[in-house]
C-alpha cells in the first residue's frame, strides 16, 4: 500500500468483519515530536490471545477465500521502517485497538493520502456503523462523529446525493484547514 489512508481502510474493514458497531479513527500529527500516530479502536468481537500472537504473520488470516493476510504485516512494516512502532491490543468480546506510530519526517514515511475520501467511503458504505474520526495536526483539530450526524439527519441516508456532496465537502474542507 502506498499511503497510510489505505492501511486505515484495511484495518477498518477488519473491524467491520469483526462486527464492530463503533469504530474510532484517531490521527495525530506532531511535527515538534516528529511523529504521526494512527489509532484505530473498535468494539468488535476481538481476538483470542492465541490469534493475537500470530496476527502479524502474513500466513495468518481468518479469511476463507485465501491463505494469506498481508494488511497488518504491511502496516506494521510501514510504521517500523520510519523508526516508529506498531501495537495491537485485543480482548475477546470487547474489541481491538491498533496503534501505528510513524517517524513524521522520515524519508520512508508514506504520505497520509486521501483521508477525506477514505472516511467518506467508509461513512457512506457502512452506515450501520458509528464512526468517530479525529485528525489533529499540532494544535489544530478536526472531528466528525457520525452518531451526531445521524441524529440530525434522522432516517436520511448519507448516500442521498445532497447529503453525500455536503459530507464530501465538509471532510475536504476540514482536512484542508488542518494544513493551512
Amino acid at each position: 500500500m502506498r499511503e497510510i489512508a489505505l492501511h486505515i481502510l484495511d484495518i477498518v474493514q477488519n473491524s467491520i468483519v469483526a462486527n464492530a458497531t463503533r469504530i474510532e479513527v484517531i490521527i495525530t500529527e506532531e511535527s515538534d515530536a516528529d511523529k504521526l500516530t494512527v489509532v484505530i479502536r473498535d468494539n468488535g468481537c476481538g481476538m483470542s490471545k492465541e490469534f493475537l500472537e500470530k496476527v502479524i504473520d502474513p500466513f495468518t488470516t481468518k479469511r476463507t477465500t485465501r491463505k494469506v493476510g498481508l494488511g497488518i504485516p504491511l502496516y506494521k512494516m510501514a510504521a517500523e521502517n520510519t523508526g516508529g512502532s506498531f501495537d495491537i491490543q485485543s480482548e475477546e468480546g470487547k474489541g481491538t485497538v491498533v496503534t501505528a506510530v510513524f517517524g513524521y519526517s522520515h524519508i520512508d514515511r508514506q504520505p497520509l493520502g486521501d483521508i477525506a475520501g477514505t472516511m467518506l467511503g467508509l461513512f457512506t458504505s457502512y452506515e450501520e456503523v458509528d464512526f468517530l474520526f479525529r485528525h489533529k495536526v499540532n494544535e489544530k483539530k478536526f472531528e466528525v462523529d457520525t452518531t451526531q450526524l445521524k441524529n440530525v439527519l434522522g432516517d436520511v441516508s448519507f448516500q442521498v446525493p445532497e447529503v453525500y456532496m455536503w459530507l464530501s465537502e465538509y471532510l475536504k474542507e476540514g482536512e484542508e484547514e488542518l494544513n493551512q
